[in-house]
């Protein structure tokens, strides 16, 4: 489709019991083409709420207006979600990829 892919990594910074931590989570894959730019994690099932805030973790990092895509092992629909984040099982995300990575 003519993008360029690579891995990401986000800075995160924390403090536990007054020290400052740095830690790298990663994007599973960012998509290039242009000044067009997508990231999108991907996760088998995103069933408990700890795993699901694991998962965006790196996209809430994230400073940027950049579209920000999450890719699981279901058939679910693509939808947005409050924080304006793309949802997308996997069937439909390779069934129908043109669609899901244009430009809304």
């Amino acid at each position: 489709m003519g993008y360029a892919v690579d891995v990401g990594v986000v800075n995160v910074e924390s403090r536990k019991g007054g020290v400052r931590e740095m830690r790298q989570h990663e994007i599973d894959f960012v998509v290039n083409q242009g000044f067009d730019r997508i990231y999108i994690q991907s996760a088998f099932a995103m069933e408990t709420e700890d795993k699901r805030s694991q998962e965006l973790l790196p996209f809430r990092h994230c400073r940027d207006a950049f579209r920000k895509i999450i890719v699981s092992g279901d058939t679910e629909k693509l939808w947005k979600d409050e924080e304006g984040f793309v949802h997308v099982g996997v069937i439909p995300f390779l069934l129908n990829a043109g669609e899901v990575l244009a430009p809304a």
